[in-house]
């Protein structure tokens, strides 16, 4: 599908591009995931569009049957910071989530209406977790959603293509970071 538009206050949201999580494997290369989303930081902040920085720190509590929350343990030194390439910028809001979405209790929905915003793009890893629980969130708070799908990866490819293909078509408009750049551009 082609994106119709972008509204004149819409923010970026990138989840989780943080240096532990972009070495996990994953069905697409890292590190053009992170191209692309640091390329739609720039031409954000170029326009003085909110840049929202996701990251990680810690989990949920409760029982799952993951190996990822029982693995124990303290991190390594620099695992939770965000990659280089979206080191925060003047102006950039860094939230930082204790859940696999970035609006439970964070702050973020006021945040982002408190800026005036009323689309969200969303970029980051993993398709099926931080990505589709940050998309499913900020459309139950009454943001218009698009999502860049050339922008995301996921560490199974039949679930990224599930969440691309079933669930983001029903949440908003789904493109390639080329469409999103193309409407900021006119």
């Amino acid at each position: 599908m082609t994106l119709t538009m972008l509204d004149p206050v819409t923010a970026l949201l990138v989840v989780d591009l943080q240096n532990a999580v972009v070495a996990l494997p994953s069905a697409h290369p890292t590190t053009d995931v992170v191209r692309r989303a640091a390329t739609l930081a720039g031409a954000f902040r170029e326009r003085d569009l909110p840049v929202v920085l996701v990251q990680a720190l810690g989990s949920a509590p409760g029982r799952t049957e993951s190996p990822h929350r029982s693995a124990g343990g303290p991190p390594p030194e620099g695992a939770a910071d965000l990659v280089a390439e979206l080191t925060p910028q003047p102006g950039d809001h860094v939230i930082t989530k204790r859940t696999w979405g970035a609006f439970h209790q964070t702050g973020l929905a006021e945040l982002l209406h408190g800026l005036g915003v009323t689309q969200v793009v969303v970029v980051g890893i993993a398709t099926t977790a931080g990505v589709e629980s940050t998309a499913r969130a900020a459309a139950e708070h009454g943001f218009h959603v698009t999502l860049a799908v050339d922008g995301m990866t996921d560490s199974s490819a039949e679930a990224h293509e599930n969440s691309v293909t079933r669930i983001f078509p029903r949440l908003g408009e789904t493109g390639t970071t080329d469409e999103v750049l193309a409407l900021l551009a006119g």
